[in-house]
């Protein structure tokens, strides 16, 4: 038995998704938090320019966010161990924090943080001009 949603619930849910998404969380993420299933949300989107056009600028300033994180998580001081030294499980978990977000923001936005591409041609183009000559 499916739940009716007024309009102003739906608003809200939707309103609520939104915000979780600006705030840095996945859409599913936000969907379970607004108690919207994230199949229902696409659909919405999907059936609604505005919705989808706000749902793009959420993700536009999640994408920024992830961005901004990648700086604060390769700032963060490591922990040192007992002995002194740095303790490597640490530095293991925060490089994995670090090339995760690189690697989804590489793929989600490639033209903002993707990496360049460089395409190189070599060789020549000859061209042979022929005049006088009958058809």
């Amino acid at each position: 038995m499916s739940k009716k949603r007024t309009p102003e619930t739906k608003a809200m849910q939707q309103a609520a998704v939104l915000t979780g998404i600006h705030e840095g969380a996945s859409m599913r993420k936000a969907c379970i938090a607004a108690g919207v299933p994230a199949a229902t949300f696409v659909s919405w989107v999907e059936k609604d320019p505005v919705l989808a056009e706000q749902y793009a600028c959420a993700r536009e300033v999640m994408l920024d966010k992830m961005a901004d994180d990648l700086l604060e998580i390769s700032d963060e001081a490591v922990p040192s161990t007992a002995n002194g030294g740095l303790d490597s499980a640490a530095v293991a978990k925060q490089r994995l924090q670090v090339d995760t977000r690189k690697w989804l923001l590489s793929k989600l936005a490639p033209k903002k943080y993707g990496e360049r591409q460089t395409l190189e041609h070599e060789g020549g183009v000859s061209l042979t001009v022929v005049t006088g000559v009958d058809v």
